[in-house]
C-alpha cells in the first residue's frame, strides 16, 4: 500500500533527522577520540611555540580542533596512516599566524607600568597654588602672619622664631596652630597640604 504525501513527508523527516543525529554524534565521538589521542602531544608542541603560555597554547589546541572539524576529510585521508602530523602542522602554522599577529600589535601597558611612571609637576598648577596661598596668608592678623613666615616659609625653628620675635615658644605654636587652621578654612582643597 503506498504512503499518502503526508505520511510520506513525515517518513522523509524522520530518516533525515535520524541520519543526521548519527552523523553528528559519529563526528562528535570522532573528534572526541582525536583530542584523546591526539590532545597531549599536540599541546606541548603549543606549549614550546607559545613559550610556555599555558592559555594561549590551549586556545591554539582548541583551534586546531576546530580546524579538524570544519575539515573532515583530511581527517580521513589513506595518504597517511595517522592525523597526527596533519594536527601538528595546522597547530603550528596556527601558533606562528598568531605570534606573527601580536607582534605587528604594539605592546600592550599594564597598570602597573603606568603607576610607576613618574609624573611631571605642572608649572600652572603650581603657580595658581603658590597665588592662592599668598592671597589666604594676606587674610591672616599679623601676628599669625609672622609667626607663619618665620616657621614655615623661613624655615626657623620654634625657639629661633620665638627669639626672633621676642615672644615666648608656647606662644609661637599656638599662634602657629590657629594660623594654620584659619588657613584650611580659606584653602579648603589644600587642607592635605597643611598637615
Amino acid at each position: 500500500m503506498p504512503l499518502s504525501r503526508r505520511d510520506a513527508l513525515r517518513w522523509h523527516t524522520a530518516m533525515t533527522a535520524a541520519i543526521t543525529m548519527t552523523s553528528r554524534t559519529t563526528a562528535e565521538h570522532e573528534l572526541a577520540e582525536l583530542q584523546r589521542e591526539h590532545g597531549a602531544p599536540l599541546f606541548a608542541l603549543m606549549l614550546r611555540l607559545s613559550d610556555g603560555d599555558r592559555q594561549r597554547a590551549e586556545d591554539l589546541v582548541q583551534e586546531t580542533f576546530v580546524r579538524a572539524w570544519q575539515h573532515p576529510e583530511a581527517l580521513r585521508a589513506d595518504d597517511f596512516d595517522s592525523v597526527r602530523p596533519w594536527l601538528l602542522t595546522v597547530g603550528r602554522r596556527l601558533a606562528i599566524d598568531a605570534r606573527r599577529a601580536r607582534q605587528a600589535r604594539p605592546a600592550e601597558v599594564g597598570d602597573a607600568v603606568l603607576d610607576s611612571v613618574r609624573v611631571a609637576a605642572d608649572h600652572a598648577e603650581r603657580s595658581v597654588a603658590t597665588l592662592d596661598v599668598r592671597k589666604a596668608v594676606k587674610t591672616l592678623t599679623p601676628e599669625h602672619r609672622e609667626v607663619l613666615v618665620q616657621v614655615y616659609f623661613r624655615g626657623a625653628s620654634v625657639a629661633e622664631a620665638a627669639a626672633a620675635l621676642g615672644i615666648p615658644p608656647g606662644t609661637v605654636k599656638s599662634r602657629a596652630y590657629y594660623a594654620l587652621r584659619a588657613l584650611r578654612r580659606v584653602l579648603p582643597g589644600y587642607a592635605a597640604d597643611l598637615r
